[in-house]
């Protein structure tokens, strides 16, 4: 900026009074071109200037001016607004800076899931439980039908229950329930215990594609499971053993994931084609989540006084019903924190199993090796079926196939809807009751066969 220029910013425009009527004059004003002047003075003439200012005068401005105000003043003001301007906008833009910030803290700390960015859809999902496989596992590895009692004469607490991606639970005789139980790339090392086949377990484990390990079974499961071309592995040594622990009684027949993968490998049985379950991604999964667990949904038009960053489980507690025998029938918890539902039985005990470390030890007793853990599948569905007591008045005979009323329990809430399952070698389908197909959540998945005499309460 010249010394003319700085001289042109502070110049004064001299006035003279000749009258006191008032009239509207235009004079060309040159201030440095940053500002035009527009003012309204009382009828009087400027004093002429001198050759100097007339040589900056280039730009016709309106000027009002009463009577002992000076144009430079309103000049001055203006550049205020200007700066004070300035600094309106830079504070209004660290307003937004932070009101973003904090936005994200409120979200993260809601208690919705959050998925690193790093682990979503990248890779596989498996096809038993629809979570993300971790890289080098086998999609297609070998599956496992291992039949696990769940009876109070020594079958309790199971081991390597946890590893199940999908468990079918069904009375298996005199209102005792038994687990149908379905493992991929297991590594536990004890799994069981084992216990004999019924035919209705065989019929939902045949979709999964699955070795069936067992240690006999009814007659007619026998006679199925010889006939029709299953991979069967009954009470063998060369990959089974028998647990020392004195309470657990005939229930102490165990494996190993180790054995397990031996008995594939002498067998050639390299992968299982599984028909699986309709699954939702991680993300949708997480999707779900959210707006199940929002107090209210909220739309642009509609206001709330709730507080809309609360999470409220829809149905936080199921109670499933096989019998009259509390011991086997079940109570769930839901736990919003980790959206799983904590399982029980309705004497109150929690449905304590075995953890046990993922490394072959040998053949131990899952009492010496493992930790006890609550179980807690993502998923419960319970599915009413036509169920009655066989020729033996001991055992049962479930209906599979066909179609009944279904009640599918994820993320905090549940849609009640309706299985099918047109033959044995189809896998079953939940539908809505607009015949859409129900896609379950990730994870661990229960589905408990209920009678119609039994009952669901949530």
């Amino acid at each position: 900026m010249n010394d003319n220029t700085k001289k042109a910013k502070k110049t004064k425009i001299p006035l003279k009074r000749k009258q006191k009527t008032e009239q509207r004059i235009d004079i060309d004003v040159d201030l440095n071109n940053e500002s035009e002047i527009k003012s309204t003075i009382p009828k009087r003439r400027p004093a002429s200037p001198d050759s100097s200012t007339k040589n900056r005068l280039s730009r016709k401005t309106d000027i009002d001016i009463h009577q002992g105000v000076k144009p430079q003043k309103k000049d001055a003001w203006s550049v205020s607004l200007l700066v004070f301007g300035g600094f309106g906008i830079l504070g209004g833009a660290v307003c937004l800076l932070i009101a973003l910030t904090q936005t994200t803290q409120i979200t993260n700390s809601t208690g919705f899931p959050i998925i690193p960015s790093e682990n979503r859809n990248t890779g596989e999902y498996s096809d038993l439980t629809g979570e993300q496989l971790a890289n080098g596992v086998d999609k297609n590895a070998p599956t496992y039908c291992i039949q696990t009692p769940n009876g109070t004469d020594g079958a309790r607490p199971q081991a390597g229950l946890t590893q199940a991606g999908v468990i079918f639970e069904a009375i298996a005789e005199a209102g005792i329930t038994r687990f149908a139980a379905i493992y991929q790339n297991p590594t536990s090392t004890v799994i069981g215990p084992i216990r004999s086949l019924r035919l209705y377990y065989l019929d939902w484990d045949t979709p999964l594609d699955c070795t069936i390990v067992h240690a006999g079974g009814a007659d007619d499961a026998l006679r199925a499971v010889s006939s029709g071309g299953y991979k069967d592995l009954s009470e063998d040594y060369s990959y089974m053993y028998r647990g020392t622990y004195g309470q657990r009684l005939w229930n102490n027949l165990f494996t190993t994931a180790s054995n397990l993968q031996q008995y594939s490998d002498n067998h050639n049985y390299k992968e299982s084609n599984i028909q699986g379950f309709a699954r939702m991604t991680p993300d949708e999964s997480a999707q779900k989540l959210a707006n199940s667990l929002a107090v209210e949904k909220l739309e642009i038009t509609h206001p709330t006084t709730k507080n809309t960053s609360e999470l409220v489980a829809r149905v936080p507690e199921i109670k499933i019903n096989f019998g009259g025998f509390a011991t086997f029938n079940t109570h769930y918890i839901y736990d919003i924190n980790n959206n799983v539902y904590l399982r029980s039985y309705q004497t109150g005990y929690k449905h304590e199993v075995y953890k046990c470390p993922g490394e072959n030890l040998g053949e131990k007793n899952p009492e010496d090796v493992c930790e006890l853990v609550q179980m807690a599948p993502s998923v419960v569905i319970a599915m009413i079926v036509s169920e009655r007591r066989a020729s033996d008045n001991y055992h049962e005979v479930i209906t599979t196939t066909g179609s009944g009323k279904a009640y599918i329990f994820q993320n905090g809430d549940v849609i009640e809807g309706t299985w099918s399952k047109p033959t044995k070698n189809d896998q079953i389908r939940f539908t809505d009751d607009n015949n859409h197909e129900i896609k379950l959540a990730p994870g661990q998945t229960f589905i408990s066969a209920i009678p119609s005499y039994g009952s669901i309460e949530y």
